[in-house]
């Protein structure tokens, strides 16, 4: 090889040794947000005349969910169109500027740097369209009622107009959106009187104007201000250790503690949403909202009177009718007309009546079919069993005579009963009759078998279960035993012959709890519940106090429900009536309650903030995690 060869190679070598001594990594990482440099107008410009905005800031930035994130007040009939390129986002309003007002664009944290996302927090641009900028504010939660879960996302606006008509009928004068904590802040407030609401704006027109929008109010009026006020001021040395704590003077805007109980009324549009017949002998009715009374029938087709039994639910909104007339069922298809009370359009009591045609999924034909062969199939089976035994006469052979359908039913009872359990025998279908000299109940003494007395009754709420009441006792054994034939259906199926051992369990397997509400009389009831809000139990206070006895062990959580009208559950809100849903608390911690103990609580505060009663545990709503930075620049390596 030639030296200029070997000379030429070797530069090469050590262009590429150069080349690799580290990859370019671009710098540190930007942990910093974005800064806003200028804007025009200004931020608290006043006389301002048009309705366009530019923010300038000192690098690239984009925007965040800005259809959910920014809020303009006062709310604008037409959407402002929000957009950003390079360093600049710009607003642009297209309604009319309304004189002598302030205006605020807030942003929230939808303002974030191009490359890392590092938001620009809680910045509110303001102008005026007149010769000042109003600065008061005020702020609050919004719960919902029934069970004070934040909402997120709701829009709070205030009308210095304090008639109950301007929410009905106008547009907010200035509003707020929720955030994940609930919080709201509205800002731009001008001096003066306001009524206060919050609206869960379906059609976005800024007023209540849709039965099924959630909506909170309160009768009484705010009134802004601002006072001086002082706060602590942290400098920390490092992460761990705090260098010194300054006392701060900053503006504090009133009230900033508002509480608004969101609900939805209940509808009162009442209209049947479906009527399936899933089988011949049983059509269900499904209707929008409870009734009063059941709905009356009038068969069109075929008469339908005393025809069927019912079965409905608490609110009579599903009604199950089961057909008892063979003649009826076997029918492919039953046109009838259902009348029930509904309103009108002013929300006054007015009768519906529609007429429905029911059709099975299988004609009755087909069904006949099929038990016709499974017949002729059991058949054919039997007599082969027969033409096997002596004597077989194939001339003359044994009439076959199908069994007796089977009326099924389950029981709820086992080895190892809870004291305050149902013991429930619960049917496929209505009964047409029950033989109770054919069930017996004995209970286990000195290894023999007693009878005992019992009472067997239909439960409430549900046709086809019915409950066994005894004295039953803790630790003690039982025998339920049921003759064949004891119960039998309306579609002639029949029971079969049936036992099963149960005990109760001890009461060293429970805990008590005792509870004093002060404050509470009469007129609560107290809910025990698992942390999925699910209510194990339910008590009345009787001067504020009230017992739960044979509580499984396990945590649990307390939730207070003030039964204004004593119907024994909650009741929502009607604004027109001026009507707030009844009051909710929750007890401020769960409670860990364990076999064999007693447990005695007395410091439920009722009176606590709201906001911070339901704990954090089973709070379904979790506020948004604030942002965390990462640093990435201390374990990362330069070259």
């Amino acid at each position: 090889m030639r030296l200029k060869d070997v000379t030429y190679i070797l530069i090469l070598l050590l262009v590429a040794a150069c080349a690799s001594i580290g990859n370019p990594d671009g710098g540190p990482y930007d942990e910093e947000p974005p800064v806003l440099l200028e804007s025009e107008p200004a931020v608290n410009a006043t006389k301002v005349k048009k309705g366009k905005v530019v923010l300038t800031f000192n690098e690239n930035v984009k925007l965040n969910n800005a259809f959910e994130k920014v809020v303009v007040s006062p709310p604008q009939s037409q959407m402002p169109e929000i957009k950003h390129n390079g360093k600049h986002v710009t607003v642009e309003l297209y309604d009319t500027l309304v004189p002598n007002t302030t205006y605020s664009i807030d942003f929230g944290d939808a303002i974030v740097d191009n490359n890392e996302g590092n938001p620009y927090e809680n910045f509110a641009y303001v102008f005026s369209t007149g010769d000042v900028v109003d600065t008061l504010a005020v702020s609050g939660t919004v719960l919902n009622a029934e069970d004070l879960e934040p909402i997120k996302g709701m829009v709070v606006g205030l009308h210095s107009v304090h008639a109950d008509t301007a929410f009905t009928t106008k547009p907010f004068e200035r509003v707020a959106r929720t955030d994940s904590r609930g919080r709201f802040t509205i800002k731009g407030i001008a001096p003066g009187s306001y009524r206060i609401y919050a609206l869960a704006d379906a059609n976005q027109n800024n007023y209540f104007d849709q039965k099924s929008e959630k909506i909170a109010f309160m009768k009484a009026t705010v009134s802004p201000f601002a006072t001086e006020a002082v706060r602590p001021d942290t400098v920390w040395r490092d992460s761990i250790t705090i260098d010194t704590i300054h006392s701060v003077k900053y503006t504090r805007f009133q009230p900033d503690d508002i509480v608004l109980r969101a609900f939805n009324e209940e509808m009162k549009v009442q209209y049947l949403v479906k009527s399936p017949r899933d089988t011949h002998n049983k059509f269900v009715l499904y209707f929008a909202s409870p009734n009063a009374e059941l709905p009356r029938l009038k068969g069109i087709s075929h008469n339908i009177d005393n025809a069927y039994i019912i079965e409905a639910s608490e609110k009579k909104d599903t009604l199950a009718y089961w057909l008892k007339d063979s003649l009826l069922y076997s029918s492919d298809t039953i046109t009838l007309s259902v009348t029930y009370s509904s309103f009108d359009d002013t929300g006054a009591p007015a009768g519906r009546c529609d007429t429905i045609s029911l059709v099975p999924k299988k004609k009755w034909e087909k069904i006949v079919e099929a038990e016709a062969k499974l017949y002729e199939e059991a058949k054919k089976k039997f007599l082969k069993i027969e033409s096997r035994r002596e004597g077989y006469d194939e001339n003359n052979p044994p009439e076959y005579i199908p069994p007796v359908k089977v009326l099924p039913f389950r029981f709820t009872g086992s080895a190892a009963m809870d004291i305050n359990a149902d013991c429930r025998l619960m049917f496929d279908e209505p009964l047409l009759s029950a033989d109770t000299a054919a069930i017996h109940l004995s209970v286990m003494v000195d290894s023999l078998w007693v009878p005992m007395d019992f009472v067997f009754r239909q439960s409430e709420g549900n046709i086809r279960n019915y409950n066994i009441f005894a004295e039953w006792r803790p630790e003690q054994s039982y025998r339920i035993e049921v003759d064949s034939a004891a119960f039998k259906g309306i579609y002639g199926g029949v029971s079969e012959k049936f036992s099963r051992d149960i005990k109760f369990r001890s009461l060293n397997d429970y805990a008590v709890l005792y509870l004093r509400v002060p404050g509470i009389g009469d007129d609560a009831i107290v809910q025990l519940m698992t942390k999925d809000e699910k209510v194990v139990m339910q008590e009345r206070t009787k001067g504020g106090r009230c017992s739960f006895y044979f509580i499984k062990p396990g945590t649990y959580y307390l939730r207070l429900i003030v039964d204004e009208n004593g119907n024994g559950k909650w009741d929502t809100g009607d604004f027109l009536k001026g009507v707030q849903p009844e009051k909710v608390y929750y007890y401020h911690h769960e409670l860990d309650l364990r076999a064999m103990f007693e447990y005695s609580q007395d410091d439920w505060n009722i009176n606590a903030p709201l906001n911070e009663q339901k704990p954090l545990d089973i709070t379904k709503q979790k506020p948004d995690k604030e942002r965390k930075k990462m640093n990435r620049n201390a374990t990362r390596k330069f070259k």
